[in-house]
């Protein structure tokens, strides 16, 4: 195929692609992140671009006006390089810059943990040894390797070492470069520890391990000193795979098409700059980060280690391997000590990952007398009931709905974003992310604003627009919208807005959640009122406010008091790990411990469903203290 240079303004960024290539991807070749939320499947009409000379060729879409295909505008996932091009990027077609996203990303970092539970044995996974071992003589000929086996085996009280022949070849020359005083660089692969290297002198002092939470939307990255047990620094970023589409669904569709490559490289560069970036910070050399623990749902475990995750989306629902045995991590690409090991947090099931395994450590609902929940709402929502004697675990499709996907106005949690609306004086007042002018709403600022319409009575308990019950709410045939903010950067005419189909979309992908937790109750003849506690987990749960998730249905109608914010657990439970063998053996117990239960296989499921598609629920008496809003349904 011909090959056409495209010209991207008003960066004047210039990358060659063949003839045939989509100007969506052609744009993130040339590292230019776009505001495209639907993984490029020309639904959500976002990536708009002008083309200002040469040719594209364009399917047809009903997301474009007359005005705008005469003025060259033109769906960048839709359209189709055939010459070179000169292409304007229109702002609100561009995501936030990366070092913008990134200091946004920075309310995700979870640098405190939101619970503490208790201590595990300080035992990293992996660790350094500061050795003094005796020269041979003819009195003492021990081979060189079992010379240092014998003293990691006895400082450490491991049972059993392997060393790679990579190390073994160089043992003679740095044993006795320091006259035998060398550090040993010790990882342990489950039962078994591997020498991964022998430093001459001691180093034992510089020693850090990479704790990654592999979020959908979010990465974390903690960078912790294995040797002081303590944190450095954190960062974090949102998730560049959001090109191929927002939610785990649509990148494994588009991992299909294109092969797991495209999807691992850009979640393994994210990785590799977040380490980057805290090494040179804090003056941290990449050969002394010795290992990376990570944690994520199981799809991005499979983006990840490049596993083909295919049947993650099919009937029944299999991965590839749900507890990997530690990989070198520059197997996968991730930048750190050439010897360095890469671990995964062992996950449950195909739809329930390792990040909810670390949630269950780190919250100690695995220890705990009394029943509880643990819910991590996101892109997907993770369900855990249980206590020390059993666990359940089922996983509820949301839809993205609720991070600000699929939403007209929806968008990340980043600067410009709407997170938080309330009533004041009588007036329906916002908050705004980065003090900044309003661009949208994310999942926290939708969800608040949906339980004030509902307060107010512009919506009825169907989530149905009132005619006539507020000049903000208006009609297009019988679709209503409620508008925010009047005017604004996208559109002076249109402003910040909630559709009828938003709240649809919400209404749906809470009434998941809410019947998924239900459903387990019921299996186990229990009720809510036997639930001690509710942890709400993860980046998201963090910013929910918890009366008005009750006021819409998403979670249960408890005291407030015992719905518990514990934070991104999923940084937290694997943090535990790489400071602690035991906590890392823990997991592996959790995970076999662990029950999960398919919802697509309950016979009642669709009618807890429906009963669910109500505000806060078709049976309010499950909600006794919400109340009944200003407008019911007849």
């Amino acid at each position: 195929m011909a090959a056409c240079r495209i010209t991207f303004l008003p960066f004047d960024k210039r990358v060659d692609v063949d003839a045939g290539v989509s100007l969506l991807e052609a744009a993130d070749r040339a590292g230019i992140v776009i505001n495209s939320i639907c993984g490029g499947d020309g639904i959500c009409g976002r990536c708009k671009m002008i083309v200002r000379k040469g040719t594209v060729r364009s399917e047809p879409t009903p997301l474009l006006t007359r005005e705008e295909i005469r003025a060259g505008v033109v769906l960048a996932c839709l359209s189709t390089v055939q010459t070179d091009l000169e292409v304007e990027i229109p702002e609100e077609t561009l995501a936030a810059e990366k070092v913008e996203v990134d200091e946004e990303a920075q309310r995700f970092r979870a640098i405190r943990p939101g619970i503490t539970h208790r201590q595990f044995s300080k035992t990293p996974l992996v660790s350094k040894l500061s050795l003094e071992l005796d020269p041979p003589t003819l009195d003492n000929n021990l081979a060189d390797f079992q010379r240092v086996q014998r003293a990691v085996e006895t400082g450490m009280g491991i049972a059993s070492t392997q060393m790679g022949l990579k190390v073994l070849r160089q043992l003679p020359l740095v044993l006795r470069r320091r006259d035998f005083a060398v550090t040993a660089l010790v990882g342990r692969r489950k039962e078994i520890a591997e020498i991964m290297d022998v430093e001459p002198g001691d180093t034992a002092d510089a020693n850090y391990t990479a704790v990654v939470d592999v979020g959908t939307s979010t990465l974390v990255c903690h960078l912790v000193d294995t040797g002081r047990f303590s944190t450095v620094d954190a960062q974090a970023c949102f998730n560049s795979q959001a090109v191929h589409g927002r939610e785990v669904t649509a990148r494994i569709i588009a991992a299909e098409k294109k092969g797991i490559g495209p999807l691992q490289n850009v979640l393994v560069a994210d990785i590799n700059n977040l380490i980057s970036t805290l090494a040179v910070r804090n003056n941290v050399a990449l050969k002394n980060i010795t290992a990376v623990v990570c944690a994520g749902n199981t799809a991005m475990m499979h983006f990840l280690l490049g596993l083909p995750p295919d049947n993650i989306r099919r009937a029944p629902y299999v991965a590839v391997n749900v507890e990997p045995s530690p990989f070198r991590a520059a197997e996968v690409g991730i930048k750190i000590n050439p010897r360095g090991l890469l671990y995964s947090v062992p996950g449950i099931s195909g739809w329930v990952g390792g990040d909810l395994t670390a949630g269950i450590l780190a919250t100690g609902l695995w220890e705990r007398e009394e029943t509880a929940l643990l819910i991590d709402v996101g892109t997907n929502g993770e369900i855990i009931l249980g206590n020390k004697d059993w666990l359940l675990a089922c996983s509820a499709s949301t839809g993205p709905a609720l991070e600000g996907a699929s939403v007209a106005c929806g968008m990340m949690a980043e600067k410009g974003a709407i997170e938080k609306v309330y009533v004041e004086d009588d007036e329906i007042r916002y908050k705004v992310i980065g003090n900044a002018a309003p661009r949208g709403l994310c999942g926290s600022g939708i969800i608040d604003l949906i339980a004030v319409l509902l307060d107010k009575g512009l919506i009825d308990r169907a989530g149905k627009f009132v005619p006539d019950s507020d000049p903000a709410v208006t009609f297009d045939g019988d679709a209503g919208r409620f508008v925010l903010v009047r005017g604004g950067r996208k559109d002076p005419g249109t402003g910040v807005f909630l559709t009828q189909d938003d709240i649809d979309n919400v209404i749906t992908a809470k009434a998941a959640v809410f019947a998924a937790a239900k459903i387990m109750l019921d299996r186990l003849n229990l009720t809510f009122e036997d639930v001690s506690k509710v942890f709400l987990a993860g980046g998201f749960g963090n910013f929910i406010d918890r009366r008005n998730a009750v006021r819409i249905g998403l979670l249960p109608d408890m005291p407030i008091a015992s719905i518990q914010y514990v934070g991104n657990t999923s940084i937290w439970g694997a943090k535990l790990a790489a400071f602690s063998h035991e906590a890392y053996d823990a997991l592996r117990e959790i995970r076999r411990r662990t029950t999960y239960y398919d919802l697509m296989g309950s016979p009642d499921y669709v009618e807890q469903f429906k009963q669910a598609m109500f505000l806060p629920h078709t049976n309010i008496e499950l909600f006794p203290s919400v109340g009944r809003p200003k407008t019911v349904l007849a």
